[in-house]
């Protein structure tokens, strides 16, 4: 018979310091969520379908693409495509977890898998950063309660369905960037990747206004290609919090 060990007073709050820790970032994605649930039924999808994009596909960038081709009527191969791409960055989230979670069992791997979100990786991984491990259960309560809140906002935005008129005409897709601009900002330590933060940014202004078709995923590796050889070139230096070097 195996003796119960009492949960100590941290383990029993990790579940509040997970929600507390999560919950900006879910609030920055509220009207995220809420765009997505509208779009989904001015799109022709019924509530249910509009609801269940949330539920399962569970990625914000990936039906905001979608619902926009559907209702465009693009081919189901565009579609896949262009979500698949944008979901490609989610295989380094992976590959990167996997040296914490691959002794764990089936089922936490899955569950683990699927509330993997840009949000979960970036407070998961200031977390482990912080505490010198990684801590499964807390992955997965940032994950759930994330995943809680972007399906009630997508259910505001398909109960208000086309109430909302001309929502995207609003501005609320500025969430993705500014959301995105928050997971980004804390990893800037060095200086390969300021220099890759940086080149990206000017080379997706600049490819957008000439016209470049896939002007993101271009941008994106010219800027990786640039933090790879700046790393390779420069002196290994940390950033101070001033952002000097």
């Amino acid at each position: 018979m195996q003796k119960e060990f009492p949960v100590s007073r941290s383990q029993s709050r990790l579940w509040l310091r997970a929600c507390a820790d999560m919950l900006p970032l879910s609030l920055a994605v509220l009207p995220w969520g809420v765009l997505c649930g509208s779009l989904g039924i001015q799109a022709g999808l019924t509530p249910w379908q509009a609801q269940a994009m949330s539920l399962l596909v569970f990625a914000g960038a990936a039906q905001l693409s979608g619902v926009t081709m559907m209702a465009a009527g693009a081919p189901a191969s565009t579609l896949f495509g262009t979500t698949f791409v944008i979901s490609a960055r989610h295989l380094l989230y992976s590959v990167n977890l996997r040296q914490h979670i691959q002794v764990l069992p089936l089922r936490w791997r899955l569950a683990l898998g699927f509330v993997l979100t840009d949000e979960m990786y970036a407070v998961s991984a200031v977390h482990t950063e912080k505490t010198g491990h990684f801590d499964h259960y807390y992955a997965l309560i940032t994950g759930t309660f994330f995943y809680v809140c972007w399906n009630l906002a997508t259910l505001v935005g398909v109960l208000g369905g086309t109430q909302f008129d001309n929502i995207e005409e609003l501005g609320l897709e500025f969430a993705i960037a500014a959301t995105f601009i928050a997971l980004v900002i804390p990893t800037i330590k060095d200086i390969p990747i300021l220099v890759s933060v940086l080149v990206s940014a000017i080379a997706i202004v600049l490819l957008t206004l000439t016209g470049i078709n896939n002007a993101l995923i271009v941008a994106a590796i010219i800027g990786m290609v640039s933090g790879f050889l700046c790393e390779n070139i420069l002196p290994p230096k940390k950033l101070n919090k001033e952002g000097e070097a």
